[in-house]
This record gives structure tokens, C-alpha cells and sequence, in this order.
């Protein structure tokens, strides 16, 4: 159950529990080769363990207990990297077991065709093959992914997405798909098998939560070759500090030259230790929060390109407004009654199931106090995409309802007169975002009912906070021009795309493409597969077709346009904690410098001592101090990784900026700070 509740569960006593015991396993070689910098670590605690192994023999490089306390700090250190990922991991490996526990064997009752429903063979659920044909019944688990062909039900999605309101699955539309693991509750459904035994949405999505088929993103790629190339800087210089040390020991006669003890410690402080440690650790993190906001990732990749988006196409219905237009007013023309007008609107409605009509039921009943009236005697007309009308006829009534267009062409067929006055009502409507619905009877125009789109609250605001952040909104309807502008308008969208097609919302993703920018957009017919796609981040509503899940690079299991803004919040704040975090480790590294190269080696070369701004106890007191210090920002960052840094609506440049004067000086200051008071802690103790 991938629920957003309790955000603190990363410090569950289970999930530290099973973090510090995978701490221990991830020293495993195989395991830290995969970490550059960590593997840096890895090799220096085990060189500096040799060398306190070895001064039991007496061949010291220095100090037995020096040795043996850097050796131990930098176990400590590795395990603290070890422990920043296996935390970020514990959150996804408890999620995983939720969901392992709705993955269970149930009997699945296959059927050779959806006509042969009396025909049934009771098998076990891992025998299902892509393309077998299921009946499932109220009370039954849906025994693997599929896609409804017949039938419709409530369904309780609980196990999957942590939401107990059950939901309508039906054949045909954009509500077809069903997850295997969810629980018939009524009626019954016929379901045709689309995956395999072991690739079912359950089992991607506990591969995904879990981490196993997380792979790192271009972005983690390039600069953990930037660290890795930092770190053989270091390595270099350490090296020269060393020949450097001998030739002036040897040459002034000082003495021994700096220990290789102290060169590897040196190594480590200077080395981007920090980040290098948290880098897997945000990313995971990153996937996690997704998973809390019940959207599962395809791919890290995915969450990258959300931080980095710079066009959102959303749908109008769903996203901007409600969903559910609502008859708001009875508009008559030509002379025609009001209450004549919605006598037949009223009739033309009763058997239409649509939230528009039974709007239309409910406002007529308000305002006339038009009820208990049935079409029991009459023939109902179903509203069809190619005639865009519905009605009622009976032996001397025949009422339609629908597009302007196509009641004109009806009513014009017959002889009858689409008048002026209906035009500009028409028009009218349109122009204050409505959707006009034309009512004729008889073939004779009656007037005009208002369907109102309503706009959701605060959603103005969030377009807004977008456009701050240099993101420009595009809303995608298929109503005309006219009323898509004025919607548009009230929104606060920055454009839109009226009377939109397939080919139409494929045509605008390429040519934003073709410009540098990275779109984003949500869908959930198999019409929206071609553009899903195409885009650079693609969510998949979980109620949608097949081809609509397996085009995007996410899937949302709540099935809410809305979350694709909650989407690029998450993906800019994964990118702005990697460079708030990286900016910082950098800046360590440089105050770490002035802690420790003076201290080391003011003894051989006085002129540091202009450098020796914190006058540390000792050079062995220096190294030691800053090395702790480096062990313990990697735990006292944790939480920052996990949760993100806070998430700011502004411009790139603006949170660059932002990010340098916190994360730069802060990373400068604080080792400064508690370097220091680490010193003279030691230096208190005796050591």
C-alpha cells in the first residue's frame, strides 16, 4: 500500500533496524565498487587496518593508536555511506513487502471465450498466460493485469494504491484496466489477461520500490565521473605532499617525513567524501516520495527530466476543472418558454447516466419542479462520437439534444430553421467558457442549455508557481476555440490546444522538442499513447488502457491529472538537494584544506603559519578532528537527503544564487565551527 501517510516512516525502528544491518552487508566488495568515492574510503580503511596490523610487529608508520583510531573512523565512515543509502532503500524494501503480501495465489476462473461464460476451468492464477480470458465475480481477487471486455464493477484498489474508496471498472473507454491483487465488490467482469507470469504492474512495481531495477540517472552518471575526477586530483596531490614531505625532511634533516597514515586521512577529508556518500541515497529518496504520492517511476530517468521540464500540456477535464460539467442555466430563443425548454431537456436526459445529464435532470427539478416523469413508452437515442446527440422519441415527440453542429444539421435535414438568436446564444456561451448543448424538438429549435466547466480551487495559483519557476502550461481540450480561450483565461494558463487530436498533441510535443524543451504530460486513453510517448515525462492514469500505461515512463495510481505539478515539484527538489548537497561537500573540502594542510605542515614550511587560522591543537589532533568531522557530517546530512531540501518556487538563477550563499558558505563555515570544537574536545581528553 503505497500511502502518503507517515512521512517519517524512513526512522521506523524495523527500517533502522534492517538499514544497519544492510550497512554491515554492503561492505561486500561488490558492493562498493559500484560508489568511486566510497570505494576511495573502503581502500584507505583497509590500508590504514594493515598498517595498525602491521605496527604489531613493529614496523610503525606512526603512532600505534593514531593508526588504529584513523583505521576505525574510517570504517565508521564507509558504514555511515553504507547506512545513508540503506535507510533511503529501507523505505521502498517495507513498501515491498505490503505489496508482496497483496501478490498472493488465488484460483482465476478462465473461460475460452467472453461468449462462453458458463464454460469455466478453475486454474491457479501463476498459470495465466498473456491473452487468457477470466470471469471474476463480486467477492473475487483479480487474479492478474487485464483489461476489462465486458461487464462493469466496483472495485477496491486498496492493496495497490492505499485508497478505500472502491472504484468503477467497465469495458471499453478509458476505465478498462485492472491490477491483479484488487477485489471485485459487485457485479462481475470479464477480463482479458495482458501480462505474463512475474512481469505483472504488482511485480514492476515491488522491482521498483525495492530498488532492485533502479539504475542510475545521466545527470548521478556525469557527476559522479566529476567526483571521481576530484578524487584522482586528490590523489595526485596527495602523493606530491608526500615526495614533497621526504625531499624536505631528508633536505632540512627535520626528521620523518609525514606518515602514510596521515597522507591517506588527508586523502579522505579532501576527497568529496560527502556527497559521494549521499548521491545514491537522494535518488532513492527521490523515487520514494514519488511512491508516497502513489505514482510509481519506470525509471530514474523519468524523475530526472521532471525536475527539468519546462512545459506542462494538462488535460482541461480532470486537471483544470472538475471534471463533471453542470447544466447552470436554460437559455431559450426565439420566443420559446423557459419552462418549455426545460420540460424537453428534462425528457431528453432521464435515461442519459452522464454527470451532464443527470445535471440537467437535478436543474430542471430545481426550478420547475419537473419529477416523477419516466420514458418508459418512449425509444431513448444514445449519445453516439459521430452524431454528438442524444433524445427521446415516441409517437408524436422526437427530442435531441447536443453540439450546436450537429443539432443545426439535424434540424436542417428535416426542413426545419436553426435561427440567428441560437447562433449567437451559442456563441455567447462559448465565449464565457460554457459549453452550449442545443435542444430541438420536433425538429424545431428550443434554446440552449448552459453546461458550465467548473475551475478547481487554487489550481490559478499553481500555474502561478510555474510560471515563476519559468515552466509555461499548455491545457489540452478538444472543446472549440472560443470556449477553450476563455477557460484558458480563467485558469491562468499560459496557452492551450483546442479541438485537440492524437496527431494534433504528437505535432505540438515534436515542436517544442525540436526547440531544446522538455514536456510533460499526463494521459489515459490509448489515443494519448503517441504523444505519452513522445514525451520527455509521460504519467499514465493507473484507470487507463493498457497502451496508455505502457507508453508512459509513469504510472499515477490515484488517476489524477492534477499530479503531474506534484510530479516536477518532486523532480526539482531531487535536483535541487543533489546541488545543495554537492555545492556544500565542496566547499567542506576546501575549509577542510585550511584545518589540515597548515597544521601538517607548518613544522617543515613556517610560511603556513598565515594560513594556520584555526590554530588546532596538534597536526595528529588536526587530522584526526577533521576526519571526524567528516564521518559525522555524512550522518548529520541523512535527513536532508531523504526529505529534500526545501522546495522554492523560483527561477534557476535565483536558486543557483540561493544555493551558493546557504549551501556554499554554510559548507565553508560549519567545518570551521566543529573542526575545532573537535579539537579541543581532543585535546581536553588527552589525545
Amino acid at each position: 500500500m503505497m500511502s502518503t501517510k507517515n512521512k517519517n516512516v524512513f526512522w521506523d525502528k524495523k527500517i533502522l533496524y534492517r538499514a544497519m544491518i544492510d550497512s554491515v552487508l554492503k561492505l561486500d566488495p561488490k558492493m562498493q565498487v559500484k560508489n568511486p568515492v566510497m570505494l576511495l574510503v573502503y581502500i584507505s580503511a583497509i590500508v590504514t587496518t594493515l598498517l595498525s596490523m602491521i605496527g604489531v610487529f613493529g614496523l610503525k608508520d606512526t603512532s600505534a593508536a593514531y593508526t588504529a583510531a584513523i583505521a576505525a573512523i574510517l570504517w565508521l565512515t564507509v558504514l555511515f555511506a553504507n547506512f545513508a543509502e540503506a535507510i533511503a532503500e529501507g523505505r521502498g524494501k517495507a513498501q515491498a513487502d505490503t505489496l508482496r503480501a497483496a501478490k498472493k495465489e488465488v484460483p482465476a476462473q478462465q473461460i475460452r471465450t467472453p461468449e462462453e461464460k458458463n464454460n469455466i476451468t478453475t486454474i491457479a492464477s501463476s498459470m495465466l498466460k498473456k491473452g487468457d480470458f477470466i470471469i471474476v465475480n463480486a467477492g473475487e481477487i483479480i487474479p492478474g493485469d487485464g483489461e476489462v471486455i465486458e461487464g462493469a464493477a466496483s472495485v477496491d484498489e486498496s492493496a495497490i494504491t492505499g485508497e478505500s474508496a472502491p472504484v468503477i471498472r467497465e469495458a471499453g473507454g478509458d476505465r478498462s484496466a485492472v491490477t491483479g491483487g484488487t477485489t471485485v465488490l459487485s457485479d462481475w467482469l470479464v477480463i482479458q489477461i495482458t501480462s505474463e507470469n512475474g512481469q505483472s504492474f504488482l511485480d514492476k512495481m515491488i522491482a521498483m520500490v525495492e530498488g532492485a531495477a533502479r539504475k542510475k540517472t545521466p545527470n548521478e552518471i556525469a557527476l559522479q565521473i566529476f567526483l571521481v575526477a576530484l578524487s584522482i586530483i586528490f590523489i595526485l596531490v596527495t602523493m606530491s605532499l608526500y615526495t614533497y614531505s621526504v625531499f624536505t625532511a631528508k633536505l632540512q634533516h627535520t626528521g620523518n617525513p609525514i606518515s602514510i597514515t596521515t597522507l591517506v586521512a588527508l586523502l579522505v577529508c579532501l576527497a568529496p567524501t560527502t556527497i559521494g556518500a549521499l548521491l545514491s541515497a537522494i535518488g532513492i529518496a527521490g523515487m520514494s516520495r514519488l511512491n508516497q504520492a502513489n505514482v510509481l517511476a519506470m525509471s530514474g530517468r523519468a524523475i530526472e527530466a521532471a525536475g527539468d521540464v519546462d512545459i506542462l500540456m494538462l488535460d482541461k477535464t480532470g486537471t483544470i476543472t472538475l471534471g463533471n460539467r453542470h447544466a447552470s442555466e436554460f437559455v431559450p430563443v426565439d420566443g420559446i418558454s423557459e419552462s418549455e425548454l426545460a420540460d424537453a431537456a428534462q425528457l431528453s436526459s432521464l435515461a442519459d447516466e452522464t454527470p451532464e445529464g443527470r445535471s440537467i435532470v437535478v436543474l430542471a427539478k430545481e426550478k420547475y419542479n419537473l419529477r416523477g416523469r419516466s420514458i418508459e413508452n418512449m425509444e431513448y437515442i444514445p449519445f453516439t462520437a459521430k452524431t454528438r446527440m442524444s433524445g427521446v422519441n415516441d409517437k408524436s415527440t422526437e427530442i435531441r439534444k447536443g453540439a450546436a453542429e450537429s443539432i443545426k444539421t439535424y434540424v436542417e435535414a428535416a426542413g426545419g430553421i436553426y435561427s440567428k438568436e441560437c447562433d449567437q446564444t451559442v456563441q455567447q456561451i462559448a465565449k464565457q467558457g460554457g459549453t452550449p448543448l442545443v435542444v430541438a424538438k420536433n425538429h424545431k429549435i428550443l434554446g440552449v442549455i448552459f453546461l458550465k466547466d467548473i475551475i478547481k480551487q487554487g489550481v490559478r495559483e499553481k500555474f502561478a508557481d510555474m510560471r515563476k519557476m519559468g515552466i509555461k502550461t499548455i491545457m489540452i481540450t478538444g472543446d472549440n476555440p472560443m470556449t477553450a480561450a476563455a477557460i484558458a483565461a480563467e485558469a491562468g494558463v499560459d496557452d492551450f490546444l483546442a479541438e485537440a487530436t492524437p496527431e494534433g498533441k504528437l505535432a505540438m510535443i515534436r515542436e517544442f522538442q525540436s526547440k531544446g524543451h522538455l514536456v510533460a504530460m499526463t494521459g489515459d486513453g490509448t489515443n494519448d499513447a503517441p504523444a505519452l510517448a513522445q514525451a520527455d515525462v509521460a504519467v499514465a492514469m493507473n484507470t487507463g488502457t493498457q497502451a496508455a500505461k505502457e507508453a508512459g515512463n509513469m504510472v499515477d495510481l490515484d488517476s489524477s491529472p492534477t499530479k503531474l505539478i506534484d510530479i516536477v515539484r518532486i523532480g526539482k527538489q531531487v535536483l535541487m538537494t543533489r546541488g545543495s548537497l554537492t555545492t556544500f561537500s565542496i566547499a567542506n573540502d576546501l575549509a577542510k584544506y585550511f584545518a589540515i594542510i597548515p597544521a601538517l605542515f607548518i613544522s617543515i614550511y613556517p610560511g603556513l603559519e598565515m594560513m594556520n587560522v584555526m590554530q588546532l591543537h596538534s597536526p595528529q589532533s588536526a587530522v584526526l578532528s577533521a576526519i571526524i568531522y567528516n564521518a559525522l557530517i555524512i550522518v548529520a546530512l541523512i535527513p536532508l537527503a531523504l526529505k529534500g531540501v526545501t522546495y522554492r518556487e523560483v527561477p534557476a538563477a535565483a536558486l543557483l544564487s540561493h544555493n551558493l550563499l546557504i549551501y556554499g558558505l554554510g559548507g565553508i563555515i560549519t567545518p570551521f565551527i566543529f573542526v575545532k570544537l573537535i579539537d579541543m574536545l581532543l585535546a581536553m581528553l588527552g589525545v
